[in-house]
């Protein structure tokens, strides 16, 4: 070992190093200062690491361009004060010179800038130079009267001001404004000239519909302006569309209908000479203008009442162009399906409500009042909008090229072939939604194909075809439940029709084998077409459920009917649709039991001992069925009748007391079957003990035992039991809940009981609870009856302390609380040094 050196020959050790290493620290920072100096010197050396890097907020461009921006507007603020302020304060000569020499000067400017190749600065002064000519026409105007009216003037100056930026952009090819310019500026020669000589809104919608066209055929051949031709195309005939609508929807006739015809004709033209997106594009606009103008000239013929279904039959015819123009290219045929698809999904969207309030109108305000309910409008047109949608619907789902084999379709998607873009875009129109657009999107050839050659997903068209069968099924269901009661059938003919309906759909979801016919091919045909028809059934009977309130024979015959179409479904379906139908079958049996007992005058409580009929016999027949997948769900469907009966025999706590016991005999017959025994043992447990707990009450019991020792003593025997099956179980869980049961009410009670029989008897169970535990060595027994002992205890014991605490002077309590504080005090004081202790003797170790 070596020799430890005293600590004056330590602290000189120490005083050596640290003078070392000052030593050390003068020397690098003198390095380090001479290091940044000449990073610093050198011009684009990269910065330390750790030093902050500031980027450049703006770029050279954006920098020049915000000048020149800012320049320009300036000038042209310059140029209006010039015109509208210092004008008057200079002759006729003084002022055509300033203007002319200006305005000839910022034309003339760019040339020279473009020789220097300072193309920016040329584009901020031709600006200029346009906001000049604007300028001097405004100051022309202003200078004496003009021979025509403001407007014409407008549409004058326009003209002259499109043609002289459409030459000046030609001659200077290196400017990209000038063109631009002009197609904006020629948008406004002819609305102003019509709005300035006829001043009708048809007049300015022909203006505007033509330069449309001539803005088309100008993004067409100029390709420098394509961008802002096609943008001022949109908007002069979106606004020239607007114009025809407007006058179609409030005066109608043949003029706004030849407009919207006109519209019509020049968005197909476009779209057949553009491809990919812009033709679906331009097609849809086009079938939508043509619906409105269809729609327009049909307003002058019918009733206000059918207008509406007018132009849904133009939407319907619409949807037949893709499937009899064959010639036409894929893109178009896409563009018209879209179209049609939107006007009926409209007239889906306002034609269900008035058929769905239709047969709201049917409820009855009374139940079993005896009166049919004739409330209903006259909602015709909304059904001849849902019947023929939804024929459009049949139509798409069973043309050929859409239930095509998919190795079929995807052959014949190459270039002009039309085939499997006509059945989706039928099926779009018929308002399926994305999936029909899918399909009609898959549709290629012509121009105005998307994707040419590219194979057709194999699942696309099946789908189609099955979502449009799915969504006719639908529709017809609810035309054949609206009819009738649009009709104002009588009660008992319409209750059985609705019945025939329900019975109709349920034979399609159980055996939808003709449903889909010719859909086998596709994926997931058979489920969703019987998902969508037992949709219709669950509808279609509670509507009838809710029709045959009126009556007490119509209530019954409904639901046994009901209980019985269900109850076939169950048996005869296949697959997921059993369990439903079954559930659906108990929940109809056990309403015609409550409605039965109701009929025959029964009073509720009476009800409620019927209603257990249905858990009785959901249980037996889920015995029946054991392990079938509709037992469970039966079952519980079936269980769900007792808290109703619980509800009903309330108010009667004899009554009650019979159903709680009732149902607790069902639970314990169900649970000796060992798959339902979890479950079904602790509801007849409970359902028992709640019986009793009925019971007592009827018979003014209060003691508070007669309520806890039905529960404590079979649920001690269960722990009993519990314990000697399996020996891991802890006392907490075997005799915890028994014991706490058992003692916790009388505790309770024992503390507001000024008697002593009741503390004498429950301190003597807890006392000989705590020896068994403490014999036996189990928590549970012990630590609930030393509880429960010395709280009872306590209880006996208080007044006496009460009494001890009114004798004792009133300094004491607080002289005992202080006494308390000082011992506790000195004790974290003596903890606090020992720790000290041996943190220093630590740190004295080597």
């Amino acid at each position: 070992m070596g020799n430890v050196p005293s600590p004056a020959e330590e602290l000189v050790i120490l005083d050596r190093e640290l003078a070392q290493l000052d030593a050390r620290r003068a020397v690098l920072l003198t390095r380090r200062a001479w290091l940044v100096r000449v990073l610093q010197e050198q011009p684009g050396a990269p910065a330390p690491a750790g030093w902050p890097v500031r980027a450049a907020e703006a770029s050279p461009r954006g920098v020049r361009n915000a000048l020149l921006t800012l320049g320009g507007v300036l000038l042209v603020i310059a140029a209006l004060a010039f015109t509208l302020v210092s004008w008057g304060h200079m002759g006729i000569g003084g002022r055509a010179a300033v203007l002319t020499a200006v305005t000839v000067a910022a034309l003339a400017a760019p040339v020279a800038l473009l020789r220097r190749e300072l193309a920016a600065t040329a584009e901020t002064v031709a600006a200029l130079g346009f906001a000049l000519m604007v300028m001097d026409a405004l100051a022309l105007h202003l200078l004496g009267p003009v021979p025509m009216g403001a407007v014409a003037y407008s549409a004058v100056v326009s003209a002259v001001l499109c043609a002289v930026w459409a030459g000046y952009g030609v001659l200077l090819r290196g400017l990209r404004m000038p063109l631009p310019v002009a197609v904006v500026a020629g948008q406004l020669p002819l609305p102003l000239w019509a709005v300035a000589s006829a001043g009708e809104g048809l007049a300015v919608g022909w203006a505007l519909l033509v330069t449309a066209a001539v803005d088309v055929a100008v993004a067409l051949r100029v390709r420098p302006v394509r961008v802002a031709a096609w943008a001022a195309a949109g908007v002069s005939g979106g606004c020239a569309v607007l114009v025809g609508a407007a006058w179609s929807v409030t005066a109608g006739g043949v003029a706004p209908a030849a407009l919207l015809a006109a519209g019509a004709v020049l968005a197909l033209v476009t779209a057949w000479r553009v491809t990919g997106a812009g033709a679906v594009c331009c097609a849809s606009v086009a079938g939508l203008v043509a619906v409105a103008a269809g729609g327009g000239l049909l307003r002058g013929v019918l009733p206000v009442a059918w207008v509406f279904p007018g132009y849904v039959a133009c939407g319907v015819a619409l949807a037949a162009v893709p499937l009899a123009a064959r010639v036409l290219p894929g893109g178009i045929r896409r563009g018209l399906a879209w179209a049609s698809a939107g006007v009926l999904g409209l007239g889906l969207l306002v034609a269900v409500p008035p058929v769905l309030v239709a047969l709201a109108g049917r409820v009855p305000e009374t139940v079993w009042s005896g009166e049919a309910p004739t409330r209903v409008g006259v909602v015709w047109p909304a059904v001849a909008v849902l019947a023929a949608v939804g024929a459009v619907l049949g139509v798409a789902s069973v043309t050929p090229a859409s239930v095509a084999p998919a190795g079929a379709a995807g052959r014949s998607a190459g270039v002009g072939s039309g085939e499997p873009g006509e059945a989706g875009a039928a099926a779009v129109a018929a308002g399926t939604g994305a999936a029909a657009g899918t399909g009609a999107a898959t549709g290629a050839g012509g121009p105005g194909a998307v994707a040419p050659g590219r194979p057709v997903p194999a699942d696309v068209l099946p789908a189609v075809a099955v979502a449009a069968r799915c969504g006719a099924l639908g529709l017809g269901w609810l035309v054949a439940m609206a009819v009738p009661v649009v009709a104002r059938w009588p009660y008992g003919v319409l209750v059985a029709v609705q019945l025939l309906v329900t019975a109709l759909v349920l034979a399609v979801a159980v055996r939808p084998a003709r449903a889909v016919a010719g859909l086998r091919a596709a994926s997931g045909a058979v489920p969703a077409v019987a998902a969508a028809a037992f949709g219709c059934g669950v509808a279609s009977a509670a509507t009838v459920t809710v029709l045959g309130l009126a009556t007490k024979a119509a209530t019954l015959v409904v639901l046994a009917a009901l209980t019985v179409l269900f109850a076939g479904a169950g048996v005869v379906a296949r697959g997921v649709l059993r369990a439903p139908a079954a559930c659906l079958a108990v929940v109809a049996a056990a309403g015609f039991v409550g409605a039965g007992g109701a009929a025959a005058g029964w009073p509720s409580h009476g009800v409620a001992l019927a209603l257990l009929v249905v858990p009785a016999g959901t249980a037996a027949l889920g015995a029946w069925l054991r392990r079938h997948p509709v037992a469970v769900p039966v079952e519980w469907t079936g269980a769900a009748a007792g808290p109703v009966a619980v509800g009903l025999a309330v108010h009667r706590p004899v009554v009650l007391a019979l159903v709680l016991g009732l149902g607790g005999v069902i639970a314990a017959g169900t649970a000796v079957r060992p798959e339902r025994r979890p479950v079904a043992g602790y509801a007849a447990a409970v359902l028992f003990v709640a019986a009793a707990w009925v019971r007592l009450a009827v018979w003014g019991v209060t003691a508070p035992e007669a309520y806890a020792l039905p529960v404590a003593v079979p649920a001690l025997v269960v722990g009993v039991v519990r314990r000697r099956r399996d020996a891991s179980a802890g006392s907490w869980t075997a005799y915890g809940p028994g014991l706490a049961a058992g003692l916790v009410p009388s505790l309770l009670a024992a503390w507001g009981d000024a008697g002593w029989l009741r503390p004498l008897l429950l301190g003597g169970v807890a006392l000989g609870v705590t020896l068994v535990g403490a014999r036996l060595r189990l928590r549970a027994p012990l630590v609930l009856g030393g509880v429960v002992l010395a709280l009872v205890a306590l209880h006996e014991l208080a007044p006496y302390v009460v009494q001890v605490m009114g004798v004792l002077p009133r300094w004491v309590p607080p002289a005992l609380g202080g006494v308390l504080l000082l011992a506790v005090g000195a004790t974290y004081e003596q903890r606090l040094r020992d720790v000290r202790r041996l943190r220093d003797a630590v740190g004295r170790m080597r």
